[in-house]
């Protein structure tokens, strides 16, 4: 999320417009990624993720004392920079924008799919409360002058609402492609539930039992890391799996690998898959909701698999493996079809019309 809402802050700020960012729990952290010295950034001190390890009542009365603290700041700050328009990304201010009338015109975007609280998996009352606040979502995104989807999929999964415009994700384009030659194959991401990277340390015990020559490289942090790297023991494939730490030249790390390798539960718009066509990879991915399927043309530009499919993902993982001209063509048209849909030009031209229209 903070990759590609710097990146369309960098492109309006570099094309006239003035950007403010608000944040909520920066803490004096810096962007991981570029930030235009034009665009403005301020942060509210909200802190939400001070309960994150809390129990639930406590979580939920903390919760309620600072959303109040949160409506009152932004208020306040909104009133005193008056923009021409307000974007919220689906965060905690979604249920308070609407209600603050600073002359602005308001619209949400999510950078999940429609029913991303359920499919976080919570147990006990946190489930109740995914349940419950996915229901308040559709009812909040009908406030909102337009809800931007980042997908077609997504769009049958908000019925009745009149307010939607589909707007993806993009990429930096590039003429620099793998070669293929790599025995390699690679997956970034956060190391949770979402990513699945329990099902793909699965997935490539199976492979290397036919393919011990590959290696796998996952790029990522998160609370699921040990848990992960237990089950790399488990199936003793330490030689096969690498976990690595999120890097910032990952640009390099595409390139010195063949496959890609997407084991998403569900996703908004994978761009880690986008990114990594860009740069000629043959892509696997689960067919999960949403964004493989408006990424990949299955059998040309990449292999879909059913969710949860281990066998099948095996399969297709092998064939490109065994294929290395199936890799290229794959590879060819996947970097083809990111340069003609999912360009910075092509993406930011969709949101500016929008601005335009608003």
């Amino acid at each position: 999320m903070e990759r590609i809402v710097l990146g369309k802050a960098n492109w309006l700020v570099e094309h006239g417009y003035e950007v403010t960012i608000i944040t909520t729990e920066q803490n004096g952290r810096s962007a991981f990624f570029p930030m235009h010295s034009s665009i403005k950034q301020f942060d509210l001190g909200i802190n939400y993720s001070d309960y994150n390890e809390a129990s639930f009542i406590r979580k939920f009365f903390a919760f309620l004392v600072k959303r109040r603290l949160h409506k009152r700041k932004l208020r306040t700050f909104l009133n005193n920079i008056r923009a021409d328009i307000v974007i919220s990304t689906f965060g905690n201010e979604v249920g308070i924008l609407p209600s603050i009338n600073d002359g602005s015109k308001k619209v949400v975007e999510i950078h999940f799919s429609r029913f991303f609280r359920i499919q976080e998996n919570r147990k006990g009352l946190f489930s109740l409360v995914d349940y419950f606040r996915s229901f308040c979502d559709k009812r909040n995104a009908s406030k909102y002058a337009r809800l931007v989807l980042l997908t077609n999929e997504d769009v049958k999964h908000w019925p009745k609402l009149k307010n939607i415009v589909v707007i993806p994700n993009f990429t930096s384009i590039t003429n620099e492609t793998s070669n293929q030659n790599t025995k390699r194959a690679i997956s970034v991401g956060r190391l949770t539930y979402q990513k699945g990277y329990d099902m793909l340390i699965h997935i490539w015990a199976k492979v290397v039992q036919r393919h011990s020559d590959w290696h796998l490289d996952i790029f990522g942090s998160g609370e699921d890391e040990q848990k992960l790297q237990d089950l790399i023991m488990q199936y003793s494939i330490p030689k096969y799996v690498t976990i690595h730490k999120p890097s910032p030249m990952i640009v390099q790390e595409y390139l010195n690998s063949s496959i890609y390798l997407l084991s998403s539960r569900y996703e908004g718009f994978p761009l880690v898959l986008c990114e990594s066509m860009n740069y000629g990879l043959a892509p696997v991915a689960m067919a999960c909701k949403c964004g493989p399927k408006d990424l990949i043309i299955d059998g040309e530009s990449g292999f879909l698999v059913d969710e949860g499919d281990i066998d099948t993902f095996v399969e297709k993982t092998c064939q490109l493996i065994e294929n290395k001209s199936l890799r290229e063509r794959m590879g060819r048209i996947a970097h083809q079809r990111m340069s003609q849909y999912f360009t910075p030009e092509v993406i930011m031209q969709q949101w500016t019309q929008l601005f335009d229209e608003l």
